[in-house]
């Protein structure tokens, strides 16, 4: 195991997973939790920046871990995320005022962003690339896991242990995995480029790519910000949200100027311009676009048109999600059994797309099961393509290059469910006010229109015709809105259609 022995490896190994689990839980925490820390504050009106905080911080800086650990190591750039990530969590616990909350969840995003990527790049230095697939899929399910508690037990926690606790309890978790981690981890993972170059420190200074770092940053973080704030927070039409999202797209030629002139690119242009690794990693982008599509709106579909309660709703991605676990972990294995990766990606891709498709056709009385079954292939398309597109990108990629492809393909994947989120919420904001104009009649239908818009709980209080043209507004309104995840999904299956990838053990061999 990359000269690793095998004890300190498996030690090293349940570190990492422990780490991704309570990263992710973290990550998550705020999606049940907010009304409660937001409540003590008095502070409901700062409630989406707990999230989009976070969120913020850890997208924008991802990407430049896997050039920065190249040049001084994996170990201490490893060790010190996980500090801050703990100091930031411990922040968040004592934090006396909303304005301390909302910045310990920006640092605790950007240390734990650092944490998710040194995570998977320690485990590609040691895992050899014809077994790696088993160890994504452990990887896989801690990180589910993580994710899932987070969303579904962080109320429950708050409720039980009070919110301070619920951050305070993750700090000795994160204290003895970063002692594990101290112990186990080899010091000399990664090229360590500032002790094994022949160049002067001032060289390596040179050439390391800050312009490129800090355009990736702006941009990143402008595009996080537009997308995130618009429509959740301020109006699309805010001065700051078109600021954000203008500066953003006018930056995107600068930076790519920057990356092609750069010696060392914190983003080379290659892998996004390249086949395979082109078709791989925007994949993945318009695939956390589809996927988040779905699943950001399935829950509006069961309170809105089923009428679930919010809990139910909620409960009603269960299963989906178990159907992902299941399927990100089999397909490790299989990757593994058959060395092939094509096999999963293509059955990953039309298994997304036939379930968008299954999701345009409901219809209002629908039986609650059904629908809840038609949100199953598009999670099992995702566990089958997302540890296939991890595992051919970097079989496709040099030693060397394999930290700032796997940081790439980190960032697509983020990026993509910021913008399937916020495109999909627009749809329906434009659509549904459209549709409730045309499809409300009778007396009262202005404040009716104005009910249904402003709650989806109001709808079950609806009598009569209103219901059932409320009801039928917002069918189709997430029709439409399933629907532009059909596009997608098309464009996901025509990426990954027409690669030729090599079989694992054997990089030069396309299959």
């Amino acid at each position: 195991m990359g000269g690793v022995g095998i004890t300190q490896f498996w030690v090293a190994f349940i570190s990492i997973c422990l780490q991704i689990l309570i990263t992710n839980f973290d990550s998550t925490l705020m999606a049940s939790s907010h009304p409660v820390i937001t409540s003590y504050f008095n502070a409901s009106n700062a409630a989406a920046w707990l999230s989009t905080a976070f969120l913020l911080t850890s997208t924008a800086f991802q990407p430049l871990f896997g050039r920065v650990s190249d040049t001084i190591g994996r170990k201490w750039l490893h060790l010190a995320s996980l500090f801050v990530f703990g100091l930031a969590t411990t922040g968040c616990a004592l934090a006396p005022t909303i304005g301390i909350f909302i910045a310990g969840r920006a640092v605790a995003g950007l240390a734990g962003g650092g944490v998710t990527a040194m995570g998977s790049i320690m485990i590609n230095d040691m895992v050899p690339i014809e077994i790696r697939g088993v160890f994504q899929s452990y990887l896989n399910l801690f990180f589910g896991a993580g994710s899932a508690a987070g969303a579904a037990f962080g109320g429950f926690l708050c409720d039980r242990l009070g919110w301070r606790w619920t951050f305070g309890m993750q700090v000795p978790v994160i204290a003895l995995v970063m002692i594990l981690s101290a112990f186990t981890i080899p010091s000399s993972l990664g090229p360590h480029l500032a002790r094994n170059s022949d160049k002067t420190a001032r060289q390596l200074i040179a050439s390391f790519d800050i312009t490129g770092s800090i355009l990736l940053t702006l941009t990143v973080g402008l595009l996080i910000l537009g997308l995130n704030v618009g429509g959740a927070i301020l109006p699309w039409n805010h001065p700051l949200v078109i600021t954000s999202l203008v500066l953003a797209l006018v930056s995107i030629p600068f930076l790519g100027y920057a990356e092609k002139r750069a010696e060392r690119a914190v983003m080379p242009l290659w892998i996004l311009s390249r086949p395979p690794h082109a078709n791989l990693v925007l994949s993945n982008f318009f695939s956390m676009v589809g996927i988040n599509t779905i699943l950001f709106n399935a829950p509006l579909f069961f309170q809105a048109v089923l009428l679930d309660t919010p809990s139910m709703s909620g409960f009603r991605l269960t299963a989906p999600w178990i159907a992902a676990t299941v399927c990100g972990v089999s397909a490790g294995f299989i990757m593994t059994a058959t060395r092939r990766m094509k096999p999963l990606l293509v059955i990953g891709s039309f298994s997304m797309l036939i379930g968008a498709v299954l999701l345009t056709a409901m219809w209002p009385t629908i039986p609650p099961w059904l629908a809840t079954t038609f949100l199953i292939p598009p999670n099992i398309g995702q566990g089958l393509a997302f540890p296939a597109t991890s595992l051919a990108v970097l079989a496709t990629c040099k030693q060397e290059d394999q930290a700032v492809v796997t940081s790439t393909l980190i960032l697509n994947r983020s990026l993509g469910t910021v913008l399937g989120v916020s495109v999909s919420s627009l749809i329906v904001q434009n659509a549904l006010w459209q549709l409730l104009e045309q499809n409300v009649t009778g007396e009262g239908r202005e404040e009716v229109i104005k009910l249904a818009r402003k709650s989806v709980e109001a709808i079950r209080d609806l009598k009569g015709i209103h219901q059932k043209e409320v009801i039928e507004a917002y069918r189709q309104t997430l029709t439409l809105t399933f629907g532009s995840a059909i596009v997608v999904f098309l464009v996901v299956v025509g990426l990954l259609s027409v690669i030729k990838l090599p079989r694992l053990g054997k990089q030069g061999e396309a299959k």
